[in-house]
């Protein structure tokens, strides 16, 4: 019986004439068996009989009935309720992220590319209706994983990221622009968009981002732009350590072209965001998130058990055998 509802409830209210139903059983309960009067008993021999004091329960099991037929008619029921959602209007996402050795910079905890990482795979999680795809450029740009609805393979891609020697270091924001706008120019998608992140000014790869954007608009495709990196100074790795393995870091200055990144959005219908923070690098995600919202229709199916049946059956149960009882145990022979 969990999780019972009632069709109608209204029924319930019956439940106050119970009381009266108990008050007049109670005060007719000498006049439904029959009685003798006689002026004295003094010559008789009297015995307790035991039915005698069980016959006036009789009308428990007749209260007991009604309290169950108002139960039934208030209709009680449980419900399964399924649903099935349908995606209205899709949007397909590409994330382009900068992979040049300055994401190891430690301004952001505890570096730039980790915080991006843990940020993105959140977002990820948050747009469970459409397809994402990664791309990661530096001096050159590749896809990570094409556009797909699979959002355990996207996520497994992004903690696949890191800096190594596949591409050349450098910041080619044009060639990783294009790179994304190259997996979603042929989509049916009604909304298609880009979050372009880098840390650093344009400064390899033979494209230019202003020639990137341009095609970006050409095929409607909105590009929401960030920068990541403290204002100042950061400790950014300069060199490999002596172990072959770990960097060597110093202070530098935070070099972001913001001009070129707000052009680009501005030029595609985007915006442009600053990330100096792990929290506000969340917050641009958590914004993007809600400026790009997809159209989902929403089914819902209702299957109800009805369980009134049952109280219908305690109550015929019940006054029957209160019938039995008082026309055969209980009969009065006076």
């Amino acid at each position: 019986m969990d999780k019972v509802t009632f069709l109608n409830p209204e029924f319930f209210w019956l439940f106050l004439v119970l009381p009266f139903a108990i008050a007049w059983l109670f005060f007719k309960r000498k006049q439904q068996s029959a009685t003798l009067k006689i002026s004295s008993v003094s010559g008789f021999k009297t015995s307790k009989s035991t039915l005698a004091k069980l016959k006036p329960y009789l009308n428990v099991l007749r209260i007991v009935a009604l309290s169950s037929l108002i139960i039934a008619l208030a209709r009680p029921r449980t419900v399964d309720i399924s649903n099935q959602t349908k995606t209205t209007k899709g949007i397909d996402i590409v994330m382009a992220i900068d992979l040049s050795s300055s994401m190891l910079a430690k301004d952001l905890r505890p570096n730039r590319m980790e915080a991006l990482k843990e940020v993105a795979s959140n977002f990820v999680d948050a747009r469970p209706n459409d397809r994402i795809g990664v791309v990661v450029y530096a001096a050159e740009a590749y896809t990570k994983t094409p556009v797909t609805s699979d959002k355990a393979i996207v996520k497994e891609a992004i903690r696949d990221i890191k800096y190594d020697n596949v591409l050349q270091d450098g910041t080619g924001i044009g060639m990783g622009l294009t790179t994304a706008v190259n997996r979603l120019k042929d989509s049916k998608a009604k909304s298609k968009i880009i979050i372009l992140l880098t840390d650093g000014v344009n400064n390899s790869g033979f494209i230019e981002p202003e020639t990137a954007s341009e095609i970006a608009k050409e095929y409607g495709i909105k590009v929401y732009t960030i920068g990541i990196g403290t204002n100042g100074m950061a400790q950014f790795p300069y060199a490999y350590a002596p172990n072959g393995r770990d960097f060597l870091y110093k202070m530098m200055p935070v070099e972001i072209d913001e001009k070129l990144m707000k052009t680009i959005a501005r030029n595609t219908g985007g915006k442009y965001f600053r990330a100096n923070s792990n929290s506000k690098l969340e917050s641009i995600y958590n914004e993007i998130n809600k400026l790009e919202t997809t159209e989902i229709e929403e089914l819902k199916f209702y299957d109800y058990d009805e369980k009134f049946r049952l109280f219908v059956w305690i109550a015929g149960i019940l006054l029957l055998l209160e019938v039995v009882l008082r026309n055969t145990i209980f009969r009065s022979f006076i």
